[in-house]
């Protein structure tokens, strides 16, 4: 079931910014589908709340692929979202993401460094050990941080952003993400949703220059639940 503006989950807002948590299934902004953008939805809640009249202003800072879930930062004002972006080309907003996979990794933490190539055509990335034209170098690190009963809950920080990045690197090591057909797990999610959450995100205001640090819920799951 997509966002809409009464059961958006707002976990931060000001005059400049807009932090919400994505649905699995929602797209973050307009592709060729023509189903309705998380970013419309935000519009339409913005105009309401704050009974603005014309056009609303909302700027996408990132994205979240369609079936993954949690924290994605909207801008509110050009200026915001011209500082945000600067910041993620800088690397200086912080994202955690959570994962569940079926097979643990060999290492229970481990910095993963590749380079990743994306093929537009399959919409997939894939690894390569060395540089080749059109890769990317793609890093992250991850910590398995909690067992349960056919899982394993894995938290990693983003280093670089790349297309795909957590799903190929995991499915690399032999640990794909539990739902993520397109990365070798067996059988899909019942809700479409591949079992990927941004978790928290850390990073400094663009405008007030305050520390901002938010988690996003994980999605009403009974194994999601037990990872809290």
């Amino acid at each position: 079931m997509q966002s809409t503006k009464e059961n958006l989950q707002v976990l931060f807002e000001d005059n400049h910014i807009i932090i919400v948590n994505k649905r699995a299934g929602d797209i973050t902004q307009g592709d060729k589908t023509g189903d309705k953008p998380l970013s419309d939805v935000i519009k339409e809640y913005v105009k309401e709340k704050y009974n603005k009249p014309g056009n609303v202003f909302i700027g996408t800072v990132h994205r979240l692929d369609r079936p993954t879930s949690g924290i994605v930062i909207f801008a509110r004002t050009s200026k915001a979202l011209e500082r945000l972006n600067k910041m993620l080309r800088d690397k200086t907003i912080n994202k955690t993401y959570w994962a569940l996979v079926k097979s643990a990794p060999k290492k229970t933490a481990d910095t993963l460094t590749n380079f990743l190539k994306k093929d537009t055509k399959k919409n997939k990335s894939f690894v390569y050990k060395k540089e080749i034209e059109g890769s990317k170098n793609a890093i992250l690190h991850y910590n398995v941080i909690k067992k349960l009963e056919n899982y394993f809950l894995i938290e990693i920080d983003l280093e670089t952003g790349r297309h795909h990045q957590i799903r190929t690197q995991l499915s690399h090591i032999g640990s794909a993400i539990k739902g993520d057909l397109k990365y070798g797990f067996p059988r899909s999610n019942k809700d479409g949703s591949i079992s990927l959450h941004a978790r928290k995100i850390k990073f400094i205001h663009p405008v007030s220059k305050e520390e901002i640090a938010v988690t996003a819920p994980t999605p009403k799951d009974i194994i999601w639940d037990a990872c809290n």
